[in-house]
């Protein structure tokens, strides 16, 4: 049996927001929410994220993100514990005792501002810590600069000797580039029992977790291959470089994949987005949230990708697509914007300074430039003229557009709603249609053509 316990309780004062340190965006996804993903793949019998600071905003976010990504029915749910004053990591866990209370299990700790920790690092610690039956296992990272951190001191066989913050630690123990990472798996019977012994006797006045590891035998120590796993957020520039790491990861997997990526540095792609083999992003495109890619899809140069589903062969170029879906062999741009569910047909065109909003087009329907459509449903093969728009809205309520199969709009056309145009309707240039039209039809829907001969204004007299 594994619990674990999520130290979320802080502000995070150097990150000057008033918004907790663990709700801040990393690709897509909280941090803290990035801390609970890795840990998808292990077996977990309680989850358990202890909140302090604007408890009832975390707990919000992290219930809120449960419900939209679809909550894993093997996961048990989220247990909230309050730390309502922040005096240390033993303080926190300290927190857990009328919780855990009878719990025979371990104890994986980790910490809700380490987003970059990898489910592999956390498989492997646990897979140590029952291997060796410990007392405690503490995950551990050799450092380039190991400045600031405290030292992890151990014998050949990794079992901790002792921790000595960098303050303490004499010139020949700096040299040692072993630091702890903060992330512990304890047998919780065993640290249940000298939880309560835990003194505040340091300059901060707080509890430290790592003042356990004197009372609990066996403690063991496992090495983090990439140290970069366990960079914590403190502020916006350790934030700025995890979203680097971050991308680096996402990018180098769909390279490997079969993805081409021109100018890699100047995209950014979101780790819930996925691709197929073939797909081609052009330089300066952004794909965000719950996006797909089908293959032999181009997207950009200058597109940016949002929670929207991209069928094959499509084109997107010098766009906006969010929460919308696209067929295949479909060409979006450039400079369009489809948003608010809209839906595009195989074969359409979608071209320049078209926006579509809360629309469904059928196949091999053209909105072809500078148009507007919204909450309307077109039909098959239609053709929407340059400057065609949708009068959606009367002031109060937004009504829809029904456009029948075949038919086709002139030039700056408003089609006023709510209303139906048939099948194989034609609509006259310069029209303003404010009544239904039915199947096979001519609408002209505008003033007669007058001309005034000497009109030029006269001069005035001096």
């Amino acid at each position: 049996m594994v619990a674990i316990a999520i130290l979320a309780a802080g502000r995070g004062t150097r990150m000057k927001s008033d918004l907790p340190k663990v709700l801040h965006e990393l690709g897509g996804r909280s941090l803290v929410e990035r801390v609970l993903q890795s840990c998808q793949e292990i077996q977990i019998t309680r989850r358990l994220v202890i909140v302090g600071y604007r408890g009832e905003l975390v707990k919000e976010s992290l219930i809120r993100g449960q419900e939209l990504s679809g909550k894993n029915p093997q996961s048990p749910p989220l247990e909230f514990v309050e730390q309502t004053e922040q005096l240390g990591t033993g303080h926190a866990i300290q927190q857990l005792l009328p919780h855990l209370e009878g719990f025979q299990g371990d104890l994986l700790v980790l910490n809700g501002d380490v987003p970059l920790l990898r489910a592999e690092t956390i498989k492997e610690l646990i897979a140590v810590h029952k291997q060796h039956q410990n007392s405690a296992t503490l995950l551990t990272a050799n450092l380039p600069n190991p400045q600031g951190y405290g030292r992890v001191f151990a014998d050949s066989q990794n079992l901790v000797q002792q921790i000595v913050e960098d303050r303490d630690c004499t010139p020949d123990q700096k040299q040692n580039q072993r630091i702890n990472a903060g992330v512990y798996c304890f047998h919780w019977p065993d640290l249940e029992k000298i939880l309560p012994e835990l003194k505040a006797d340091n300059d901060q006045k707080e509890y430290y977790l790592t003042d356990t590891v004197n009372f609990l035998n066996p403690v063991m120590a496992v090495d983090v291959e990439d140290y970069q796993e366990i960079l914590g957020i403190n502020d916006r520039k350790h934030l700025a470089t995890a979203c680097d790491i971050l991308q680096t990861r996402v990018k180098d997997k769909w390279m490997t994949a079969g993805v081409t990526l021109l100018d890699p540095n100047s995209i950014t792609i979101d780790d819930t987005v996925e691709l197929q083999p073939d797909v081609v992003i052009e330089p300066q495109t952004h794909l965000r949230g719950n996006t797909s890619i089908a293959s032999g899809s181009r997207i950009g140069p200058g597109s940016l990708i949002e929670n929207s589903q991209i069928a094959e062969n499509v084109t997107v170029l010098y766009s906006v697509v969010s929460d919308s879906m696209v067929a295949e062999n479909a060409r979006i741009g450039p400079y369009a914007h489809l948003r608010g569910h809209a839906e595009i047909g195989s074969n359409c065109r979608v071209g320049n300074f078209v926006e579509l909003k809360n629309t469904q087009i059928g196949d091999r329907t053209n909105v072809a430039h500078l148009s507007y459509l919204g909450d309307a449903t077109l039909g098959e093969k239609v053709n929407i003229g340059a400057g065609t728009i949708t009068a959606n809205y009367d002031g109060k309520n937004k009504h829809k557009t029904q456009i029948g199969d075949r038919t086709k709009t002139g030039s700056n056309s408003v089609l006023v709603a709510p209303i139906t145009l048939g099948e194989d309707v034609n609509v006259a240039a310069g029209s303003v249609v404010t009544e239904d039209v039915p199947n096979d039809c001519l609408v002209v829907a505008r003033s007669r053509q007058v001309v005034k001969p000497g009109w030029k204004l006269k001069e005035p007299k001096k």
